[in-house]
């Protein structure tokens, strides 16, 4: 495997870790301050800020992972 696809399949595997990881993190903080989009029918206020705390979640997890695919990166190329 050459060195520009395996640098894109780890981007691509920390995005989706990170983008799964973060919209659960952020739905069970949204369930945490009774903000559930989930289980409800309904498009309310309460709803919506449910909906923003999983989106929420979803780019700040991709933001992390990708960090810290950066720096493992780093790690390897002095060693």
């Amino acid at each position: 495997m050459g060195a520009p696809l395996k640098n894109a399949l780890h981007e691509g595997v920390a995005d989706a870790i990170g983008f799964v990881l973060g919209a659960l993190l952020g739905w069970q903080l949204g369930l945490t301050l009774g903000f559930d989009f989930v289980s409800s029918s309904a498009w309310g206020v309460k709803e919506i800020t449910g909906l923003l705390f999983i989106l929420a979640g979803c780019g700040l997890g991709r933001l992390i992972c990708r960090e810290l695919l950066a720096r493992w990166r780093l790690r390897q190329n002095k060693s």
